[in-house]
């Protein structure tokens, strides 16, 4: 029986059977207010290796700066309408802001600069912590998984994506300073449990950027003591190849199928089928 790099040992996750049918959607808020520790990256390569798996996948890019729009080759400021506009116009058909890309069963909800706009508007809202949610709701029937790719911050907009889902995955860089803002983030998890969605869950930590070097191991150990079984088996390393990939507007298993870190996330989406996350 294989061992992770903490010690742990798991069954091999399969590879999971295609799919006869499709939807509902199992919707996953990837969440962490700290920024450059993985959360876009991951959307779209969790996202990525889901879709070869024959899961149909909608990335919601909930995050003004768009990266997840501009990974997967949608240029967000030449379309009409983004997520956005979605929030702010209850009579639209959601449909018209989602985007096809050239990936198979891969979908993205653009968003560009307009978005830092939202927080300020989302105040004066009725139900505001539900607003996103009264979007995904007329589309959730469609796909099997939605990502929600969240910006580095705990406000309004982050507050929203986790009324909307049914669990939080947080990526953490095996980093020391990575780990300071956890705490906050469980707080802000804990408070969104009691007060406004009750059947959210921390689906796992997903450890990102690691090396071979005594500080990761130790930040990795620390992560395992904070919170044991929901840390992923599979660790992402870090790798060149993973900007690489973005500039080449490509989740890395398409575009590097047999590199390290393609088979890393792949290992992840695995383990979400496997653990009955994923449908």
């Amino acid at each position: 029986m294989p061992t992770d790099m903490l010690g742990r040992e798991y069954a091999t996750f399969p590879v999971p059977k295609a799919l006869l049918q499709h939807g509902p959607a199992k919707v996953i808020a990837m969440c962490n207010q700290k920024g450059g520790v993985g959360k876009t990256t991951s959307s779209i390569n969790i996202a990525g290796a889901l879709a070869q798996y024959g899961r149909k996948v909608l990335i919601v890019d909930f995050d003004p700066q768009g990266a997840a729009t501009v990974g997967l080759g949608i240029n967000a400021n030449a379309v009409e309408n983004t997520v956005y506009t979605a929030l702010f116009n209850p009579r639209m058909d959601v449909h018209e802001v989602i985007q096809h890309t050239k990936y198979d069963n891969l979908d993205v909800m653009p968003a560009n600069i307009d978005l830092s706009a939202a927080e300020v508007q989302l105040v004066t809202e009725v139900a505001r912590e539900q607003v996103l949610a009264s979007v995904l709701r007329q589309i959730k029937n469609e796909y099997d998984v939605i990502i929600i790719d969240c910006q580095p911050s705990l406000g309004l907009l982050t507050v929203n994506a986790l009324t909307a889902a049914d669990g939080v995955i947080i990526p953490v860089a095996a980093e020391f300073f990575a780990l300071r803002g956890v705490a906050l983030l469980m707080q802000s998890i804990e408070k969104v449990q009691m007060r406004i969605n009750p059947s959210l869950e921390v689906y796992g930590v997903l450890v990102t950027m690691f090396t071979r070097t005594l500080h990761s191991d130790e930040v990795l150990q620390r992560i395992y003591e904070a919170f044991h079984d929901k840390v992923f088996h599979s660790v992402i390393s870090r790798s060149i190849k993973l900007p690489d990939a973005n500039v080449a507007a490509a989740p890395i298993t398409y575009y590097a199928p047999n590199h390290k870190t393609a088979r890393e996330y792949r290992e992840v989406a695995r383990e979400l089928v496997a653990k009955g996350i994923v449908a």
